[in-house]
């Protein structure tokens, strides 16, 4: 039976704005790209790529998931260990509150660090946003713009609270001519640049510039499970395309991208018959609330969560167990609360 936090765990990874980046900067070569094409020159110039390892935390507080998303890469910055911290922001319009969240995260890197290492001073931190909503990012990156009038204050008060600045990527703003580095990271930026932005018409151009560029790479193992990784983000989180769009896709990939072609096909399947299943799940999670309720009233809200977290054939069990439950004790017993 899985418990609480696996669901929550289990949503998190299903994110398709999550999942996408962490696919692509997962990649330390990828990750290396971006920042080697877009750090400024000052800050490149101490950071020791070849020492860019990824870290395998994740400080992104979890009812905040939905909208941020985070990589941290541990390296060598002025010849001392030091952070590359991506945070990157999946909603539609920009938050101001980001300079607050982005602190908070810096500030739980550090106090790990100390406590694993008990060090008496903190690492480097290098923070850098990616936001690729439809709204063009007006927000200033400075900390204290989070403080109205902080520019009146007394030297002596404007002393006494913290200010940083982070790197802003602003892919809403980004041309073609903007997005730079190599195949796959050229290939993120740009759809993740259009994923808000364009029909689905316009979006067939964004799919087949994709599949030109991954199928030219040499290695073309590499190039097929990134052109599927793009497509199931496309297909999840895209705009819709019509049946007749996806054929056009299809037909012209035959062509000019046959590996590609079959991914696309076989990726509308397991989606269609995933969408199938997940509106027989919810259509009976509905059913199972609703007989509960007349049953029992509200139910726990513990009760629900347990409930959502049963799989199809768990979910059939349930609701034709449903009348021989005489108390919610009944219930719960049969969900291993």
């Amino acid at each position: 039976m899985k418990n609480t936090e696996t669901k929550k765990t289990e949503t998190k990874v299903q994110n398709p704005h999550d999942k996408f980046f962490k696919d692509t900067f997962s990649n330390p070569l990828v990750a290396r790209d971006f920042i080697e094409n877009y750090l400024p020159a000052p800050i490149l110039k101490i950071v020791d790529l070849n020492e860019l390892e990824i870290q395998d935390s994740c400080h992104v507080d979890e009812e905040l998931s939905e909208v941020f998303s985070d990589m941290l890469f541990r390296t060598k910055i002025n010849q001392r260990d030091g952070y590359l911290y991506f945070l990157f922001e999946h909603k539609s319009y920009p938050d101001r509150m980001v300079a607050l969240q982005l602190l908070t995260y810096m500030v739980r890197i550090w106090n790990r660090n100390v406590n694993k290492k008990n060090d008496t001073h903190i690492p480097v931190i290098i923070p850098m946003v990616i936001y690729h909503g439809d709204t063009r990012w007006k927000i200033s990156p400075m900390f204290s713009d989070l403080i109205l009038d902080f520019d009146t204050l007394p030297e002596e008060v404007k002393q006494m609270i913290p200010n940083y600045r982070y790197q802003l990527y602003d892919l809403s703003q980004f041309s073609d001519e903007d997005i730079k580095g190599k195949a796959e990271l050229m290939i993120t930026l740009s759809v993740s640049r259009d994923i808000f932005k364009k029909s689905g018409e316009e979006f067939l151009e964004t799919i087949f510039k994709a599949a030109r560029a991954l199928a030219e790479l040499d290695e073309k193992e590499t190039g097929i499970q990134y052109f599927e990784a793009c497509m199931r983000y496309i297909l999840t989180s895209g705009p819709k395309l019509t049946k007749e769009q996806l054929n056009t896709v299809i037909k012209q990939l035959e062509v000019t991208y046959k590996k590609g072609s079959e991914v696309t096909m076989t990726l509308a399947e397991v989606l269609r018959e995933e969408g199938v299943e997940k509106g027989k799940r919810d259509g009976l999670f509905d059913l199972a609330i609703e007989h509960l309720a007349m049953k029992f009233g509200v139910l726990p809200t513990e009760c629900q969560e347990r409930i959502a977290a049963l799989d199809l054939k768990m979910l059939q069990i349930f609701n034709i167990n449903i009348g021989n439950f005489k108390s919610i004790e009944d219930v719960k017993k049969f969900l291993g609360i």
